[in-house]
């Protein structure tokens, strides 16, 4: 698969992503690389991963908890001391091995250690393949309110290589397929047919969609890296989806929702609340739900659940001027954003979802 370069950032996949570090590494004359790590990629991708590299530059492995729970300031207090502490310096490397909690706070840690030293994403889930390591964000939750803190950066390089995929548990993959499809639904109405048959997908054919979503991303970011406008499209299922995925974060009584898991929900609702107000067909907003609750199952959130969610989604990073902006689609491959909608119908978006 072809590389992509965006914003003074190449993505490079699978054979091409390691000759393309050895390269980056031998021609920046860097003082030190240090790999950011979780219990998990230790284990399970780290060994891989050191196998490919060729420098005699010596490299420090930091190793945080796994978790978006972890993915806070107190946090990368830590990374930031850890680094100081083995004398890391402006011409030091910060490689990124993991999910997108790895690759969000590792890439705030990196633009703001001594105002910032270069990095690299190494994304070891579908979600950070095609979400979270890609376009520049980075940042940590402050509390449990989503990404409230950080910066738009982008790395020097980020390599997608999809063997690692091997190491993931199911709902893992389903979490960061939620992305691809938000994907399809927002740009393309080919590339969301693609995964009606999802029993039917080879891994040749994954890494080709994964290929494919990257480049849908790609090409909004580069377009409006600062979210003013078209970025905000990628925000479709998110305004509901975060503050879904927040409730569930927050509230000891209920199971936490992966990421991708509470933008499907957030997708189906903002699916019913387009049909409410822009004309969206009403018969493809019921395929879409069908097909979502088939493959992620329903989620219970109760009545007296819907108002606390609701207000969570004054935090989202969207809103302005005191107003809670969606993202609403047409239709497929044509989204309209800053998107008012009265509480009323956010409910009866609930209750279809319910239903």
């Amino acid at each position: 698969m072809d590389s992509i370069s965006t914003n003074n950032c190449t993505i490079h996949f699978n054979n091409i992503c390691y000759p393309s570090l050895n390269k980056h590494i031998k021609e920046n004359n860097f003082s030190k690389i240090f790999i950011l790590v979780d219990e998990n990629t230790h284990e399970f991708c780290l060994p891989y991963f050191l196998k490919q590299v060729e420098t005699e530059i010596t490299i420090e492995i930091i190793e945080i908890e796994s978790g978006e729970i972890n993915k806070t300031i107190d946090t990368c207090v830590g990374v930031w001391n850890t680094l100081s502490e083995l004398d890391a310096d402006r011409k030091s490397l910060l490689i990124n091995i993991g999910g997108g909690v790895i690759t969000d706070l590792g890439g705030f840690v990196a633009c703001t250690f001594k105002r910032g030293i270069a990095y690299v994403n190494v994304p070891t889930t579908l979600l950070s393949m095609v979400d979270a390591s890609v376009g520049g964000k980075t940042g940590v939750d402050l509390g449990h309110l989503k990404n409230q803190i950080g910066v738009i950066s982008n790395p020097d390089l980020v390599l997608i290589d999809t063997q690692y995929l091997a190491t993931l548990p199911q709902n893992q993959m389903r979490s960061g397929l939620a992305e691809m499809l938000k994907h399809g639904l927002i740009s393309s109405e080919n590339y969301w047919n693609k995964f009606q048959d999802l029993s039917k997908l080879n891994s040749d054919d994954l890494d080709q969609l994964i290929h494919e979503s990257v480049l849908i991303k790609k090409n909004v970011v580069e377009i409006d890296p600062f979210e003013n406008g078209l970025r905000k499209t990628l925000n479709f299922g998110h305004t509901l989806g975060h503050a879904i995925e927040t409730y569930f974060l927050s509230n000891p009584e209920k199971t936490t929702l992966l990421h991708g898991e509470a933008i499907i929900i957030g997708m189906i609702l903002a699916s019913y609340i387009s049909t409410e107000l822009t004309g969206f067909q009403k018969e493809t907003t019921l395929k879409i739900k069908e097909f979502f609750t088939e493959y992620y199952g329903k989620v219970e959130i109760s009545e007296d659940e819907r108002k606390p969610i609701m207000e969570l989604m004054k935090y989202d990073k969207k809103n302005n001027h005191g107003n809670i902006n969606f993202v609403l689609l047409e239709d497929i491959g044509k989204p309209k954003i800053d998107c008012l909608v009265d509480d009323d119908i956010i409910i009866d978006a609930f209750k279809f979802y319910a239903s």
